[in-house]
């Protein structure tokens, strides 16, 4: 299998969390909240673009998936798929206004590339 992606995904945003067995995880943060219901789980993923195309149909409602190659955003939404080059934010506009659209946080997405 030929891993082109990278990629940060939450396993909170799955409708399947064992799809992440079959994902190559580079590491693994699990944030620090008190509450175990606060808490997040966060995977750096390596993934081909056949598994992109396996998650796009198991994300959770008001949740999104992103991963890169290169300079290559993918970013992902329950239903809808927005591709855009990471160093021209004008080519971001149709991702952030959906993601506007069904109630997500614009501030949130900063697509960064850096990793965990």
């Amino acid at each position: 299998m030929k891993y082109e992606y990278h990629g940060i995904l939450i396993e909170e945003a799955l409708d399947d969390n064992r799809l992440i067995n079959t994902l190559k995880i580079e590491k693994v943060h699990i944030t620090g909240h008190k509450k175990q219901q606060d808490r997040r789980h966060l995977y750096q993923v390596k993934v081909s673009q056949e598994q992109i195309n396996t998650l796009a149909h198991h994300i959770n409602e008001d949740w999104y998936l992103y991963f890169w190659k290169d300079n290559q955003i993918t970013v992902l939404f329950p239903n809808r798929q927005f591709q855009f080059d990471y160093l021209n934010r004008d080519t971001w506009t149709d991702a952030l206004n959906y993601a506007h659209s069904i109630g997500l946080d614009e501030q949130d997405m900063d697509f960064s590339t850096s990793g965990l």
